[in-house]
């Protein structure tokens, strides 16, 4: 009997043939989410198939809705020998950033929107049902690419634990405006069911019951906030790229961006009082999420100017003081998480995270330590800084004869192509015009910024010389960053466990004037210039 080698999650296994990819991660110990037990009905057990798509059998019209690479695992089987390899969405060597750093002092305050008097549950000081023996609440970043969720005690606002996955609806495509194609092709709220699905078996592991959880606050950009609520969201897809809440709010219809839901109209395992808060949106592509990590750094409290910086897919800016605050969205595209770039890959063991080289040797260092499988977008910016300081590569992206393609791994075949590094030029060139418009609207130059903020996982593990050094921060000195980690999870926090909180977030994001930035004058020559890779002037 002939056999086949399948690799799930890095682990391997020899299976027999028309075995299921579900099984085969059974027999491995690897935890696929399903909630039918197998059926196909849903559509949870996703995997992504990396490498012998041609010796599965072929997709069942359960997988109709997925993308070419993607897969149900239990409908999925081995019919020829051979080598499959291939991943699930729940990968716990996943690097996600689960905490926030180098923060303003905040006074801690315990006062959430749900409290206990003897036996009822009030919310807002009216009652809604029995109170449990535990009063827990749920902050949620709800990311493009990951999902990290924290647990919290609302009595005395303690942190209790922190889970966190791979986004699953990365099958509707890596960025925001695939996703909002796929939610318009497929109906049935395809991308929503699944996410829920994985949320419902993380609240599962919490260490809680869940029927003692009775908030649930998330922050997410626009797409993925209204995503999760079941929202249509082509509007966010087409001028002037609005929330249907945002158009609500104009019209006068409702009086806040921030939606409010029943636990229990979503399928959450909650309490059955529990309401679930999607926090208000800045405006456009500026969402929930910005509008977390403007609370969590108090930006717009100070005289002082100040900048907050949410570098991914769509990368958020918002820039002012206590006098005026101003926002804007960057479409700079998955390449700096590792998307359409040729080995690039998130944050996972195998993926180069920092580079080294002076022009003849080069030094690397791959998480987890062993051979390298890729290289993610921090060792994506040590890379390109150090082609730079080695005149390996000119300003405009082109290497050298000798470094093109720029091998980081000839064993393994992880290499840097000059396509690549047009896709990162691009993405780059978004956030630098970006941040140059809204100094320009705000009437200052960089040097005139005293807080850089920068946010996300991906800016977290930045090393700041390679980025000054390719132009993708200004030229300003060490101490005025702060590599912050994930604000907006920090801020969901603060919403959470924190009433006044949560009102101070709703009147400020009514203070900010969103800008945008095609509608600049010198939009396209700012981007040109910043698709270069050379320091950013600060005068």
């Amino acid at each position: 009997m002939t056999t086949t080698k399948v690799i799930v999650d890095r682990h391997t296994a020899s299976i027999d043939p028309h075995t299921s990819l579900f099984e085969a991660a059974e027999g491995l110990g690897v935890r696929v989410p399903t909630s039918c037990r197998k059926q196909g009905k849903c559509r949870e057990c996703l995997v992504e198939i990396d490498e012998g798509a041609e010796l599965l059998s072929a997709p069942s019209p359960e997988e109709a809705h997925l993308r070419e690479g993607f897969r149900l695992s239990c409908r999925t089987r081995v019919e020829r020998e051979g080598t499959v390899v291939c991943h699930t969405l729940r990968r716990g060597a996943m690097r996600v950033e689960e905490s926030a750093h180098g923060l303003p002092t905040r006074e801690t305050i315990a006062e959430a929107t749900m409290t206990r008097r003897g036996a009822d549950l009030l919310r807002a000081g009216h009652k809604v049902g029995v109170a449990p023996d535990r009063l827990l609440g749920v902050a949620v970043d709800l990311g493009t690419t990951t999902v990290v969720m924290r647990l919290h005690d609302l009595e005395s606002g303690d942190l209790l634990a922190t889970q966190s996955f791979e986004n699953p609806q990365r099958y509707g495509g890596s960025d925001i405006m695939a996703r909002i194609q796929y939610d318009l092709d497929h109906p049935g709220r395809l991308l929503q069911r699944t996410l829920l699905g994985y949320l419902r078996h993380t609240i599962e592991a919490l260490p809680a019951e869940p029927e003692q959880i009775v908030d649930f606050v998330v922050a997410g950009n626009t797409t993925m906030r209204d995503l999760f609520f079941g929202l249509d969201v082509s509007s966010v897809g087409q001028k002037p790229y609005r929330s249907l809440t945002e158009h609500e709010f104009r019209d006068g219809k409702r009086s806040t961006t921030s939606l409010r839901v029943s636990a229990r109209k979503l399928g959450l395992p909650l309490h059955p009082a529990a309401e679930v808060c999607g926090l208000p949106l800045v405006s456009s592509h500026v969402g929930a999420d910005a509008a977390a990590a403007l609370l969590a750094t108090d930006l717009g409290s100070s005289r002082e100017l100040h900048v907050l910086m949410d570098l991914g897919t769509n990368t958020e800016l918002i820039l002012g003081n206590r006098e005026r605050l101003l926002a804007a969205s960057c479409p700079a595209g998955p390449a700096f998480e590792g998307g359409a770039i040729t080995c690039g890959m998130p944050a996972l063991e195998g993926a180069i995270e920092r580079v080294r080289w002076n022009g003849k040797q080069l030094s690397k260092q791959v998480i987890g330590g062993g051979s390298p499988v890729g290289i993610c977008g921090s060792g994506l910016i040590d890379a390109l800084g150090e082609l730079r300081r080695t005149e390996s590569m000119n300003a405009q992206g082109r290497l050298e004869d000798e470094c093109n393609p720029f091998v980081l791994d000839r064993e393994e075949g992880v290499v840097l192509t000059e396509a690549d590094i047009n896709e990162l030029a691009q993405a780059k060139g978004a956030n630098v015009a970006g941040l140059r418009i809204l100094l320009d609207r705000f009437g200052k130059p960089a040097e005139a910024i005293e807080r850089f903020y920068l946010a996300g996982g991906f800016a977290r593990h930045l090393d700041l010389d390679a980025a000054r050094q390719i132009g993708l921060i200004p030229d300003l000195p060490d101490d005025r960053f702060v590599q912050v980690g994930n604000a907006s999870l920090e801020g969901a926090s603060l919403a959470l466990t924190s009433t006044r909180h949560r009102e101070q977030l709703e009147q400020r994001v009514r203070t900010i004037e969103h800008v945008e930035l095609e509608t600049h004058p010198q939009f396209f020559d700012f981007f040109v210039e910043g698709c270069q890779f050379e320091p950013v002037t600060t005068r």
